[in-house]
C-alpha cells in the first residue's frame, strides 16, 4: 500500500511522547493554492547576509528615523551609520548590555536604554548630547519610549509611572506631565503606542490611554478598556500593524504567548511551545522583534538565558524553531539580537559582536556557517499493528546541486525512531541529485518492522530547498 505523508503543521513536540513528537528547525511551512497536490510546503528560512560591522557588539539597537539617518547601538557606544554602515562614534553609554530603544519626531530622535540617561541626537546634523535631570528637570531614567501627537513618551524603569516631553519638542521640563499605572498596583514593564494610544503594559495587568487635550496632563485612561494579561519580559513586547505580541503574565500564571488585537488579548503560543518555555530557568530576559518578507509576518522570540528561538507565522499561525549551528553541530538561539527595516530592507544585529546582517532569502548560511534545517513527521500508527515500511519516497525540490565543489550532489538525511520520538536511529544519507537533475527521487529503502514510528529528515547544504513531504510504500503485518 502507499500512502502521502503530508506536513500541515509546525512544531509540535507535546509534553508526551505518545502525543507527538514534531519539530520543525529553520523551515516554515505556507500553505499552498487550494488546487496544489500539496496543501503545504516547507521552505528554508533566511539567511544572514554580512553587511558591515560596528563596534565591538553586542548590537543593542538598529533604528532609521523618519528622514533617513541611521542610528546602532553597539555595546557601550550610540552610532550614526551611512548607508554602508559605517559607523561614526555619538556617544558612550553608561549600560552594556540590554535593548535600547528609539523615536524621532522628524527633528530629534531620543535613545533609551533604561538607565538615569537619555540621549537626544538632531537629525539635521546628527549632534548628540546626553539627557538626563540636571539637562531637563522633568526626565527620569527611561526603560522604553514610543511617539504620539506631538509628545515623546517614556515608562520610568522599575516602576509604575511614565512621563512625557514638552509638547512638539524634545525636550522634558513639564513636571506636571507625569501619571501613573492606576488600574492595579503592578508595575509598568513597557510601554507601546497603538493605533493613536498609549498602552501601559504591567507585569500583570495592561491599560489604555488616549490624548484627551487635558491642560494639566494631555492623555486619560481609555473608559472601560482594562487587559488581564501583563508581560512576563519587556523586551518580548513587538508590534506589527495594529497587533501588540508578548509573551504574558498574569494573576492566574504566565509563560503564555498572546496576540493583542483590538482590546482583546488572542493566545498564541500551543500547549506545546508553553511546554518548552516553563522548562526555561529564566524567561525575563526575552526579546521580541516582528520582520515582514515574502507575504509572511513572523513575530521572533528569542531566549537568552535559555539558548533558544521561536518564531510564530501569522499566515498560518504555526510556530517553528530557529538557531545558530556551531561548530561541534550543536543548536543554538538564532544571532539575531534586534531588527529594523532599513530603505525597504530587513537587517538584524548579532548579539555576540558587532556584526550587522541582512536576512537574505537567497542566503542559505548563516554569514558562512551552515543552518541545519529539520523536519520530523507525525506518528505512525496503524491500529497498533507492526508495519513493513518498504520505500519511502520524499517529495522535495531536487536537481539543485551547486556546479562545483562540495555539494555537486548534496544529500540530505534521514533518520527514525521506533518508540515515537524517545530514541533515534543513525542518519541515513540520501541524495537530491547533481544540478538539474530535475528526475531524482530520494528513496529510504527498506527500513524494517515498527509500530509508532516517527520518521526524521535533515540537511545543511546551502543550496535551496522545499519539502512537501514524502510517499510511503507499507504493508501491515499480521501479528
Amino acid at each position: 500500500m502507499t500512502t502521502r505523508l503530508t506536513l500541515t503543521g509546525g512544531f509540535y513536540e507535546a509534553r508526551s511522547y505518545i502525543a507527538d513528537a514534531q519539530r520543525c528547525l529553520n523551515l516554515y511551512p505556507e500553505i499552498n493554492d487550494q488546487n496544489s497536490e500539496s496543501q503545504v510546503t516547507h521552505y528554508p528560512t533566511p539567511g544572514k547576509t554580512l553587511i558591515n560591522s560596528v563596534g565591538a557588539g553586542p548590537i543593542r539597537m538598529i533604528y532609521q528615523a523618519t528622514t533617513g539617518n541611521v542610528f546602532v547601538v553597539s555595546g557601550n557606544k550610540l552610532f550614526v551609520v551611512d548607508g554602508l554602515f559605517n559607523a561614526t562614534l555619538l556617544q558612550t553609554m553608561t549600560t552594556f548590555s540590554g535593548q535600547c530603544y528609539a523615536k524621532d519626531n522628524g527633528n530629534y530622535c531620543i535613545v533609551v536604554d533604561g538607565s538615569v540617561q537619555g540621549y537626544r541626537i538632531k537629525l539635521s546634523d546628527n549632534t548628540s548630547s546626553i539627557i538626563n535631570s540636571s539637562t531637563d528637570s522633568a526626565w527620569k531614567p527611561a526603560q522604553n519610549i514610543a511617539y504620539m501627537d506631538g509628545y515623546f513618551i517614556c515608562n520610568v524603569t522599575g516602576t509604575s509611572q511614565w512621563f512625557l516631553s514638552d509638547v512638539q519638542a524634545e525636550t522634558f521640563t513639564n513636571d506636571l506631565y507625569f501619571a501613573s499605572k492606576e488600574g492595579y498596583s503592578d508595575k509598568l514593564s513597557t510601554i507601546a503606542a497603538l493605533h493613536r494610544e498609549v498602552w501601559l503594559i504591567g507585569e500583570q495587568t495592561c491599560e489604555v490611554f488616549y490624548n484627551a487635550g487635558n491642560s494639566d496632563f494631555p492623555f486619560s485612561r481609555m473608559p472601560g478598556v482594562f487587559i488581564q494579561h501583563g508581560c512576563a519580559a519587556p523586551e518580548s513586547v513587538a508590534q506589527m500593524d495594529l497587533s501588540l505580541f508578548l509573551l504574558s503574565k498574569d494573576q492566574q500564571g504566565q509563560y503564555i504567548v498572546h496576540r493583542i488585537v483590538g482590546y482583546q488579548a488572542v493566545r498564541i503560543s500551543t500547549h506545546a511551545v508553553e511546554e518548552v518555555i516553563s522548562q526555561y530557568a529564566v524567561v525575563s530576559d526575552a526579546i521580541g522583534f516582528c520582520y515582514q518578507q515574502e507575504g509572511h509576518h513572523f513575530y521572533v522570540l528569542t531566549f537568552p538565558s535559555a539558548d533558544a528561538t521561536w518564531v510564530y507565522d501569522l499566515q498560518t499561525g504555526k510556530w517553528h524553531e530557529r538557531g545558530y549551528m556551531d561548530n561541534q553541530g550543536v543548536i543554538h538561539r538564532d544571532i539575531s539580537n534586534c531588527h529594523c527595516v532599513v530603505n525597504g530592507v530587513n537587517h538584524v544585529g548579532d548579539y555576540s559582536n558587532g556584526n550587522i546582517y541582512r536576512l537574505d532569502i537567497n542566503n542559505y548560511t548563516d554569514n558562512g556557517q551552515p543552518i541545519m534545517r529539520l523536519r520530523s513527521f507525525p506518528t505512525l500508527e496503524m491500529e497498533d499493528k507492526r508495519v513493513l515500511y518498504g520505500k519511502m519516497t520524499f517529495d522535495m525540490q531536487v536537481g539543485i546541486g551547486q556546479a562545483s565543489g562540495n555539494f555537486e550532489d548534496p544529500q540530505i538525511f534521514a533518520r527514525w525512531s521506533d518508540d515515537r520520538g524517545v530514541t533515534w536511529g543513525t542518519p541515513v544519507p540520501i541524495s537530491l541529485g547533481k544540478i538539474g537533475n530535475y528526475k531524482c527521487r530520494p528513496v529510504l529503502w527498506r527500513s524494517g518492522i515498527a509500530r509508532g514510528r516517527v520518521f526524521e529528515v535533515s540537511w545543511s547544504f546551502p543550496c535551496f530547498t522545499a519539502l512537501n513531504g514524502a510517499w510511503l510504500d507499507y504493508k501491515v503485518v499480521p501479528r
